[in-house]
């Protein structure tokens, strides 16, 4: 398509090093990808241990119109340390003239705009639109920015979204300099020597990434290129190339940070003055910073890492996680327990103990000294550490999930505690599949036309109680309260009708979440001659189709946390109706997960029962066969009728 005649008077030709991409094969691809990154090249120059400039060049050939959106540049940077000192863009249509679009016409804006967030950022994104980004064209875009690091590393990700011809990656340092460098997910590549202290990398033919259902984060499986830099002399104070090391800088900025005010200190005497033990003191200040700490971002230039003083946070009743943490740091401190920060991803898979030191966490929590002698069943999320004895992990930004225990996402996730020895990489404990959960019963009555009516109690643990928690509290209206139970109901039965529903212990999380309610199904056995068909299973869904797909699955499954449901459905017959005949069990047992089912006759009652577990969180590539027979096997389940006939007489 050629370019509109709107661009005409500013048409210069695109650059020799776009121009020698128009014949050049394209990588690897197939019919559902959208465009190819034909070419890829990042130049990071060190100016010195306070300044860098980098300069990045991308070319894309767009090939469906899904992929107009590589047709725009966007620059992520942070306005208070980083800026971007030029961007321009090219396109190559596949007929008619190139033409270039430059600095006067980029957009800059946060990206946090359109979000509904309490945040102050100085992230800032800087965007280019390339117009006619259409199939057959080329589009590229080079851009520059200078930095003055907050640590002496850089990232190349090289690998994308769609397919990769080419990338490389051009590291110049000044004379004495020297680096390290760390591969992630990929093959390591040996760089070449091109100049005096000037390295350059290159790899070809990457494949892209394409999202799948449950898979790690991207951080976990993309390819990448860690480049720790070190200045003449030895490291600097922010050259990082160990996680001890990295542990040291996060504590060097949090210093004096815990330290109480008198403000401070009233408050825990006042909070804990009947709290007979060391446990009930704790929880008291755990519940004043789940519940009357507001969560709020601010994160200006170091403010990223860096805490805020406790008593700026205890002031202002607002922070966010690292602010948080750090004020019931200072708090225990006054109840005479220590405690250290454990910085962490929010999704398991992005760190691994093959991970080298570098900024990978998004969360701050806190792991808790336990005073010696203190064993309480309550404390599940916990760890021996060989030096410091035991140590409870505890997210104070985490209002809805009980003092004790951890949401599944930071279970079996590794984590970086910060000791006043340094960093260590840590994994979180996972704890038992009992701590999170739904237990549902229910007390039904079938009659002869087929309508199924009764009450069901749900008792919901974990993570199961904490997002119902959520969503009752955030909902305006009684309506919307108890839409979850209507979206049940309506996933399971064709026709019904909700006459009650309540929860119970809505903000009481030590308690388990309660729902109770009633509803009338009509039509829901089916009539056939004389015969009266029933699904036993009548609530709920464990079988999914994620593994359903006519490619093969590239990576890991994730399962959010360690569950163990259970379902109990006691249907009574309609009068002058006995079993004819029942389904089989069904008993599922693999390392990761395992399913129970049965169905009973017990005189006028059928009870169908079944368990469902997750037991391992991550399911290798290698056993994704396994983990869809399994999800088959409880489909049939779910799906296989009882058969009921006419009593003789």
């Amino acid at each position: 398509m050629a370019c509109a005649p709107l661009f005409a008077a500013h048409n210069p030709a695109a650059p020799e090093w776009m121009h020698a991409l128009v014949n050049a094969p394209l990588p690897e691809h197939d019919e559902k990808t959208d465009a190819v990154l034909m070419y890829e090249e990042e130049n990071l120059t060190v100016l010195s241990a306070e300044k860098t400039k980098t300069v990045v060049r991308r070319a894309y050939k767009i090939l469906r119109s899904s992929g107009r959106e590589y047709g725009t540049a966007v620059v992520r940077f942070n306005s208070l340390n980083e800026k971007v000192t030029s961007i321009r863009g090219w396109c190559i249509p596949a007929q008619g003239m190139d033409y270039e679009v430059r600095d006067k016409e980029a957009i800059e804006m946060s990206p946090l705009k359109d979000q509904v967030v309490e945040l102050v950022t100085d992230e800032r994104v800087k965007l280019l639109h390339i117009p006619a980004p259409d199939p057959g064209n080329i589009v590229g875009y080079e851009y520059e920015t200078e930095s003055r690091p907050l640590i002496l590393q850089v990232a190349w990700d090289f690998q994308h979204k769609v397919p990769v011809r080419e990338s490389h990656y051009a590291l110049n340092l000044p004379s004495g300099w020297e680096y390290k460098a760390a591969w992630l997910n990929y093959p390591e590549v040996k760089p070449t020597l091109t100049g005096n202290n000037n390295w350059q990398w290159g790899v070809r033919d990457v494949k892209e990434i394409r999202e799948e259902e449950d898979m790690p984060p991207w951080e976990g499986v993309a390819g990448q290129m860690i480049v720790t830099l070190f200045p003449p002399g030895g490291p600097a104070a922010n050259s990082l190339p160990t996680w001890n090391e990295l542990g040291r800088w996060e504590l060097n900025l949090a210093k004096g940070r815990r330290d109480p005010s008198p403000e401070i200190k009233r408050k825990v005497a006042e909070l804990t003055a009947s709290a007979p033990t060391p446990l009930a003191r704790m929880k008291a200040l755990a519940e004043f910073l789940q519940h009357d700490v507001r969560y709020v971002g601010i994160e200006l230039g170091i403010g990223g890492w860096q805490p805020h003083p406790a008593p700026e946070v205890f002031a202002h009743r607002y922070g966010d996680c690292k602010d948080k943490a750090t004020l019931m740091s200072s708090m225990l401190q006054e109840i005479g327990v220590d405690s250290y920060y454990v910085a962490i991803y929010t999704r398991r898979g992005s760190v691994t103990p093959d991970t080298p030191a570098n900024l990978a966490f998004n969360h701050v929590i806190l792991a808790i000294q336990l005073p010696g002698g203190l064993d309480d069943a309550s404390l599940i999320a916990t760890m021996q550490h060989p030096r410091l004895g035991k140590l409870l992990f505890f997210d104070p930004t985490n209002e809805l999930t009980p003092f004790g225990q951890i949401r599944g996402h930071l279970q079996a996730n590794y984590g970086l505690l910060v000791t006043p020895d340094g960093g260590e990489l840590v994994e979180l404990p996972m704890q038992p599949s009992t701590t999170d959960g739904i237990q549902r019963t229910a007390k039904l009555t079938l009659d002869t036309l087929g309508t199924l009516s009764g009450d069901v109690q749900e008792i919901l643990v974990g993570d199961r109680a904490a997002e119902k928690r959520a969503s009752f509290i955030s909902a305006t209206k009684s309506a919307d309260q108890i839409k979850p139970v209507e979206v049940l109901l309506a996933d399971s039965l064709a026709l019904f009708h909700l006459s009650k529903a309540n929860a119970i212990n809505v903000r009481e999380t030590e308690r388990p979440f309660v729902w109770t309610y009633s509803f009338q199904a009509e039509s829901y056995a089916k009539l056939a001659g004389g015969l009266l068909l029933v699904r036993p299973r009548v609530l709920g869904r464990k079988a999914q189709a994620l593994l359903e797909t006519p490619e093969p699955r590239r990576y890991p499954i994730e399962f959010p946390g360690p569950v163990k449901d259970t379902d109990t459905f006691d249907i009574t017959l309609p009068a002058g109706y006995e079993v004819d005949d029942l389904p089989p069990p069904t008993d599922v047992d693999y390392r990761f997960a395992s399913y129970h089912s049965k169905t009973e006759a017990h005189g006028n009652v059928i009870r169908y029962s079944r368990t469902f577990e997750v037991k391992e969180l991550s399911v290798p590539v290698s056993e994704a066969g396994e983990l869809k027979k399994f999800y088959r096997l409880i489909a049939s389940d779910e799906r296989s009728t009882a058969v009921l006939k006419l009593a003789s007489r």
